[in-house]
C-alpha cells in the first residue's frame, strides 16, 4: 500500500473547463475537495476531451487511448483500485494508479490527467494527499474565469 503522512481524501471530478485569460486558454480538470473549494489541474486538450467524454458517458466510434487501457484491464482481469494524487512539486502534480491483479497490488506512476480519465471510466476512487489539498486548493470564487469544455468546443 502507498503510505501517506495523513489519510488521503476522496475527491470527485467537478468537471472539465477551459480557463480563459489575456495570455490564452488552458484546459483544466477541477477536483472537488469539499467546502466549496477545488483543485484545478491544468491538462492537455486531448486529456480534457477524454475526461469530459468519460464524465458524459460518451463513447467514441473507435477506442481512444484511455478506452484501450480499460479494455486491456478487462481482458487481463486487472482492477483499478484507486488513483492517488500524492504530491505537487514545482507546479507539477504527481499521481499513481493502484492496480489489483490476482490478489497482488501493483502501483504505477501516471500523470494525474491519465489517472483521472481511466478512473472516471471504471468508477475507481480518486484520492488526494492532504498536503496536496493544503498547498493547492482554492475557493471556487477565486478561480480565474472558466467555461465548460463543451461550451468552448461546440459553441
Amino acid at each position: 500500500m502507498i503510505s501517506f503522512s495523513m489519510e488521503p481524501v476522496r475527491c470527485s471530478v467537478r468537471g472539465v473547463f477551459v480557463a480563459v485569460s489575456s495570455g490564452g486558454t488552458a484546459p483544466a480538470v477541477l477536483l472537488d475537495t469539499g467546502n466549496d473549494s477545488c483543485i484545478p489541474i491544468f491538462i492537455g486538450l486531448s486529456e480534457a476531451i477524454s475526461i469530459n467524454n468519460a464524465l458524459n458517458k460518451e463513447v467514441s466510434p473507435r477506442p481512444l487511448t484511455h478506452d484501450l487501457i480499460i479494455e486491456f484491464f478487462t481482458r487481463y482481469h486487472i482492477i483499478l483500485s484507486s488513483v492517488q494524487i500524492d504530491s505537487l512539486d514545482d507546479g507539477i502534480f504527481y499521481a499513481r494508479m493502484v492496480l489489483v491483479h490476482e490478489n497482488s497490488e501493483e502501483i504505477l506512476d501516471c500523470r494525474p490527467s491519465d489517472g483521472i480519465a481511466i478512473a472516471t471510466r471504471c468508477g475507481a476512487g480518486i484520492f488526494l494527499d492532504q498536503s496536496v489539498i493544503e498547498s493547492s486548493a482554492v475557493q471556487m470564487t477565486d478561480l480565474p474565469p472558466v467555461i465548460a469544455l463543451n461550451s468552448y468546443l461546440y459553441e
